[in-house]
């Protein structure tokens, strides 16, 4: 990352975690991270205890780091009061009343953020979950899909500039999983901050380019997963190749240095390299040097899963800033 770029990130920046640890007695839960994150949407992964909803909470205002910083909107995080108006947190657990309606719950959630008109508010983010037509039934009637959904829309009733998701997929049914799907994508068009923790990887690497991975507490990586997965120079790649002639082609391949194995299956090549870009250079030069056309050329391990998968496993140490 160049000087410019860096401070291109730090200029939009709209949530700082600074060197943070928190820990509980003797419990380390999050041990020395770091990274920024700007408007868009951002998944927060690991495995279960790695200390992802510790990190939700401190981002949220809720948790004082043990050491270190954390700044929502150039602000401190924790002991600010301001921050409330401007941040929406919507957390794993069912923090829902069973006593109460979904209106009344999302109505009392606009109350407590001191909106002019918390009717409207209430009803607009009611209409934005799709809950219209359950609005008046007890909550302790909802099912898992549906507590879901009206903790987002008490979530984003006072419409926030930083959104934190604790698992906001799991529970729903696939048509409201769309739903939720693209009314994040609609609010990070328009500039939100949207912090989504899952361990749905297909659905996050739907929604989100940017991830932040803990492990054990620790800071495994940050940034765009594809370019992190190109870091992983020690796990070779597999792409997917189709041509005039896949055999000619694979012949030709093999004597490129770039490419160590292929495999040819019906009308499909898979050519296997652990230099990335020079395959990607060399494939189109060695065709045109063979007089085939070559028609089709993807990545096919270069999905969330696999660079996951990677920094999850005991040996791993990977870190790359954003």
């Amino acid at each position: 990352m160049t000087p410019t770029d860096e401070a291109k990130r730090l200029e939009t920046a709209t949530v700082e975690v600074k060197a943070v640890s928190r820990w509980y007695g003797n419990v380390v839960a999050v041990n020395d991270i770091s990274f920024t994150l700007g408007p868009g949407i951002t998944a927060l992964l690991g495995p279960n205890g790695a200390g992802k909803s510790t990190v939700l909470h401190m981002m949220a205002g809720f948790l004082r780091a043990s050491k270190g910083t954390v700044r929502v909107l150039g602000q401190p995080a924790f002991g600010n009061p301001d921050i409330y108006a401007k941040v929406g947190l919507v957390p794993e657990r069912e923090a829902v009343y069973p006593f109460l309606s979904g209106y009344e719950f999302v109505l009392t959630m606009a109350r407590l953020h001191g909106l002019n008109d918390p009717a409207a508010a209430a009803r607009r983010a009611i209409q934005t979950v799709d809950m219209e037509a359950f609005e008046k039934r007890k909550m302790g009637g909802y099912s898992k899909g549906m507590k879901q959904r009206i903790k987002m829309a008490a979530g984003m009733v006072h419409e926030p500039s930083v959104l934190l998701l604790d698992e906001p997929l799991n529970g729903t049914d696939p048509t409201q999983r769309l739903l939720m799907m693209e009314l994040l994508r609609e609010m990070a068009a328009r500039g939100k901050t949207i912090v989504v923790s899952s361990h749905i990887l297909e659905e996050v690497e739907r929604l989100a380019d940017n991830i932040v991975v803990i492990v054990a507490g620790r800071l495994a990586a940050s940034g765009d997963f594809r370019s992190i997965r190109r870091l992983m120079t020690d796990r070779p790649y597999s792409f997917t190749v189709r041509s005039s002639d896949n055999r000619g082609l694979a012949v030709a391949l093999l004597a490129d240095a770039s490419v160590f194995g292929v495999e040819l299956n019906g009308d499909r090549l898979t050519v296997r390299t652990s230099l990335f870009s020079d395959f990607v250079r060399a494939a189109p030069r060695v065709a045109r040097s063979a007089d085939i056309t070559l028609r089709e050329l993807i990545p096919a391990d270069e999905s969330l899963e696999s660079v996951f998968s990677y920094l999850v496993a005991p040996s791993t140490s990977l870190r790359t800033g954003r």
